[in-house]
């Protein structure tokens, strides 16, 4: 009896688990439902043969990118690994690794590859139209390997390496980000056109290299978004470096932003989607406040090179374009009825074309500046637009 009794409890075990199992497996097309639900709010749609399901990892088949947009044009993936899924309390999924197929796109006359494309910690949310930091696709990191670019069988670009990261700040308050493409590589050699190609060897931009960088971050319940820094970075060039910061773009501005662009795609009509897109922006910017920009470019010996062609080109030196420009610059700025701007940008060029080495143009106000009151300003009276944002042009600092 004993016997009989622990083997109808092990039979009973067993139907348990055989039943129970299904329910902790991963349903892979709830998965892309999911996923497409999410994405849509990009205006964008994943199609797919089929889902395969192996434990914690589901690959996605003949995966393709639709554009609502243009929904006769499909960009084609093909198989998307995700591994480390899981399926979280609230519906949504985490996928520790998102791999996709290396790029090959082969046309006539170019080419295109991409190695190593790779997404880390990848949330899918299970109610995209909520209204948390926790309802949006997000992903920790993204990348790729190399990328090349042939034309005519000669590579013409190519990038070693991208980078991209996104974290939460503490209490889901935000997010900081950064990003870098390294490596950068661009062979100009085969312009075509005559004089852009007497130009290119004449400043010494046959080739280019270098790297862009960006970092910043987002916070959502002001709707602060501070870039501190987008930076293009060439060898023999120099360094271009932006920034701003503004406030007011919080998540239901991001999502009145969407929802536009969602009826101006809609509308058959495209004059009359564009009007009613321009308009919708035009009062979605009255929410935003403008905090500070920055431009800056750092010279690394193009200003000279510049300044040597140009002049060539006139049948004067370098120098002595430097010498026209300094007279030139403050009577085109007299025009404009900015005095102390005026003579701010007059030091400045001069410094900078006495001695090349760095230009900066900044705007920082006292106060924040509503984006309403700059667009007053534009429209009623543009010579106080340089003091109402506090704007100063340095040299060489």
């Amino acid at each position: 009896m004993i016997h009989t009794r622990n083997f109808r409890l092990m039979l009973a075990g067993a139907a348990f688990v055989s039943l129970s199992s299904p329910a902790f497996a991963l349903d892979g097309a709830a998965l892309m439902t999911k996923l497409n639900a999410a994405y849509a709010i990009s205006g964008a749609s994943i199609a797919y043969d089929g889902v395969e399901v192996d434990g914690d990892t589901v690959t996605v088949k003949g995966a393709a990118i639709k554009m609502a947009a243009q929904p006769d044009q499909t960009v084609k993936i093909g198989d998307v690994t995700m591994d480390g899924v899981e399926e979280n309390d609230d519906g949504g999924y985490y996928v520790e690794t998102v791999t996709l197929p290396d790029v090959n796109i082969t046309e006539p006359e170019t080419s295109v590859s991409a190695k190593d494309i790779t997404i880390g910690g990848m949330s899918i949310p299970g109610n995209p139209a909520g209204g948390t930091i926790n309802d949006m696709l997000l992903y920790e990191s993204a990348g790729t390997g190399p990328i090349v670019v042939t034309a005519k069988g000669k590579q013409v670009f190519s990038m070693e390496e991208s980078e991209g990261n996104l974290t939460k700040q503490e209490s889901d308050a935000g997010f900081d980000f950064d990003g870098t493409l390294t490596g950068l590589k661009a062979d100009l050699s085969m312009v075509e056109d005559a004089k852009a190609k007497e130009a290119i060897q004449k400043l010494g931009l046959t080739t280019l290299s270098g790297e862009v960088t960006i970092k910043g971050s987002w916070e959502l319940a002001s709707g602060n978004i501070n870039l501190e820094e987008y930076a293009f970075d060439f060898a023999n060039v120099g360094r271009l470096a932006m920034s701003f910061d503004i406030s007011g773009y919080t998540l239901e501005f991001f999502k009145a932003m969407q929802d536009a662009m969602k009826a101006a795609e809609a509308n058959p009509n495209k004059e009359e989607a564009n009007q009613a897109m321009g308009l919708s922006m035009m009062g979605l910017m009255q929410q935003l406040t403008f905090n500070g920009a920055e431009i800056r470019f750092d010279d690394a010996s193009i200003t000279k090179k510049a300044l040597d062609y140009a002049g060539s080109q006139q049948g004067v030196s370098g120098d002595q374009l430097a010498q026209s420009l300094k007279g030139l610059v403050p009577i085109m700025l007299a025009q404009l009825n900015v005095p102390e701007l005026q003579n701010q940008v007059t030091m400045a060029v001069n410094s900078y074309l006495d001695a090349p080495k760095s230009l900066t143009i900044s705007a920082e106000p006292a106060n924040p500046v509503p984006f309403p009151m700059i667009m007053g300003a534009a429209m009623g009276a543009p010579n106080t637009i340089p003091s109402v944002l506090g704007v100063k042009v340095t040299a060489n600092d």
